[in-house]
């Protein structure tokens, strides 16, 4: 996710600046990581031991990281933590229990919400940035008990299209099983109707090996994913239209990025036009928004999720 700093009153160079971080994490040590861009100053920030952080954002504006932990999967013990950009001052914002294993974390800078799916929970989720209101707004279980155990019905990548009033998500299916599926709905549950039988629900994409986390590219109507199932198909980045219906019936998504070691967390830098990417195997990499110019900037770092590009003020 790309998170852009807020515009100046005033045009001068000082109040513009601001320096460029990536902000990751690591599920086998529990830690929360920055780096930069290529890869330099990697740095431990938080470090909270065997939660197993997948998803986060960053709040340049507020000067905030939240992250999901995903807690014991069989465990309804899941949270949402919050911590300053150097990861001090940490605060839950979801109390363990108040999700079951939340994975990709978004923002909602617009209306200060955080939206997240909840993989064993079957449910796609938000609440305020200060902790209140948590609400489901989507319910894949279909009657089964939490924690869920048809991978199918699990709920992993999500992305928002704040302004045309969309999110997006990936069921991912069974291991290696090409069962996966991407999703779209609105961002409010259509009146008198309830999460688990909404009607607005759209199947853009199925069929596919494994889709993890998810970006957008608005202004190019591209939907961006990591895959980690199986090759050739999986350990992959790809890229399809947001809408695949439209033309001359539905485009296959095209691959643009593969040998990861099961890849996990995207983050889009439009801005620059370059992606980066990690993935369990513990490398964080960049590459165009095409797939090219492809370098991998950390490798053995752990088994690495999700990951963030942010823009920082810097102070004046």
């Amino acid at each position: 996710m790309t998170v852009k700093a807020s515009k100046s009153k005033i045009s001068t160079p000082a109040e513009k600046a601001t320096t460029a971080r990536l902000f990751l994490l690591s599920i086998s040590s529990g830690q929360v990581l920055s780096a930069n861009p290529d890869g330099s100053d990697l740095k431990v920030i938080v470090s909270e031991g065997r939660r197993l952080p997948d998803g986060i954002v960053v709040d340049a504006e507020a000067g905030h990281l939240y992250w999901t932990n995903m807690g014991n999967p069989s465990a309804n013990d899941g949270s949402i933590e919050r911590s300053d950009l150097d990861g001090s001052n940490i605060t839950h914002i979801v109390p363990p229990g108040g999700t079951f294993t939340p994975k990709q974390l978004q923002l909602d800078e617009k209306n200060r919400k955080l939206y997240w799916c909840d993989r064993e929970g079957m449910r796609v989720m938000r609440v305020n940035l200060d902790g209140s209101n948590i609400e489901t707004l989507i319910d894949t279980s279909e009657g089964d008990t939490r924690p869920g155990k048809d991978l199918k019905k699990w709920c992993v990548g999500i992305v928002l299209d704040v302004e045309a009033g969309k999110l997006y998500w990936t069921q991912k299916g069974p291991d290696k099983g090409g069962q996966g599926r991407l999703f779209r709905a609105n961002l409010e549950i259509p009146k008198g109707q309830t999460p688990a039988n909404r009607k607005d629900i759209e199947i853009l994409y199925e069929n596919l090996p494994e889709p993890i986390d998810l970006e957008l590219d608005l202004a190019n109507r591209m939907i961006y994913w990591t895959d980690r199932g199986d090759p050739p198909r999986g350990n992959t980045v790809n890229r399809a239209s947001m809408e695949p219906s439209q033309g001359n019936g539905k485009k296959e998504p095209e691959i643009i990025f593969n040998h990861l070691m099961e890849g996990i967390g995207i983050a889009l830098d439009l801005k620059g036009g370059r992606m980066f990417v990690t993935d369990l195997g513990g490398s964080v990499y960049s590459a165009n928004l095409d797939g090219s110019n492809k370098k991998q900037l950390l490798f053995v770092e752990g088994n690495l999720t999700g990951i963030t590009y942010a823009e920082i003020p810097v102070a004046t």
